[in-house]
């Protein structure tokens, strides 16, 4: 999937015309994804004068706030499966869908020695805990459990496993050393105001060993006529967000 870029000019015009035409949107987002779009958002009403406001929880939660009418302008999930749902409902605008980022799973450890060791330590399941996002409610626990499955070691870890409600619970687990190890994301590691960054080791998991996370997101029925929301969608494709997207460990779809 490509995306199309914004031409550098339009975020130039969309300044040119802030002062007529400011507005607000409201976004749902993959909590995974908190620091990032944050960034990306003050970027955005730097240039543009837009303001926005996100609320963050797991995708199927803040998807079903949506289905009970909740003030969302902008849904930005962790997988394809709660956006599209969106459209099939009739809750978002279809073609107003893309892929914004690939979500990188990494095992991560505060104590372990899992850069090297990660395989190893799996295999012998010495530590007490090891952490991952619910796999029934967050895109991220599903691949972590495919990749475990995948390489044959679920049914020697799962004993040990603890189950966060999102990916950022399985994180808050492992950083306050509730569990030794965990399956998190790469965002959360190589973020420098993370409590995990330059604080213990993290080994990147195989990506043909788990299914690609991709993160869909869809401008709402309740946004479709909001320009702001509108613009906030364009300003996902350009330059500047790309670059803060990757910058925050996250791939994007070829």
């Amino acid at each position: 999937m490509k995306l199309k870029y914004l031409l550098p000019g339009l975020v130039l015009a969309f300044a040119a015309t802030t002062s007529a035409k400011a507005a607000t949107v409201t976004a749902a987002v993959a909590a995974n994804f908190t620091k990032t779009i944050e960034e990306i958002g003050q970027a955005f009403t730097e240039d543009t004068g837009h303001t926005i406001r996100f609320s963050f929880g797991p995708s199927g939660k803040l998807f079903a706030q949506i289905r009970n009418g909740a003030p969302f302008d902008l849904f930005f999930s962790a997988n394809e499966t709660a956006p599209k749902a969106a459209i099939k409902h009739g809750l978002g605008v279809e073609d107003s869908y893309f892929v914004y980022a690939q979500g990188v799973l990494v095992l991560y450890s505060p104590t372990l020695p899992v850069a090297n060791n990660a395989m190893d330590i799996l295999k012998k399941a010495e530590f007490r805990h090891l952490s991952m996002a619910n796999p029934k409610t967050a895109p991220y626990g599903a691949q972590a459990e495919v990749f475990l499955n995948n390489v044959g070691l679920y049914n020697t870890v799962r004993p040990k496993l603890v189950n966060g409600e999102s990916i950022a619970h399985a994180f808050q687990y492992v950083v306050t050393k509730n569990a030794e190890i965990g399956f998190v994301a790469k965002s959360q590691v190589v973020d420098p105001a993370s409590p995990a960054y330059n604080n213990g080791e993290y080994w990147t998991l195989p990506a043909d060993q788990y299914n690609p996370i991709n993160q869909g997101a869809v401008i709402t029925k309740r946004g479709a006529k909001n320009e702001a929301a509108i613009a906030f969608m364009d300003y996902m494709k350009s330059p500047k967000a790309i670059e803060i997207i990757q910058r925050y460990g996250y791939n994007l779809p070829e």
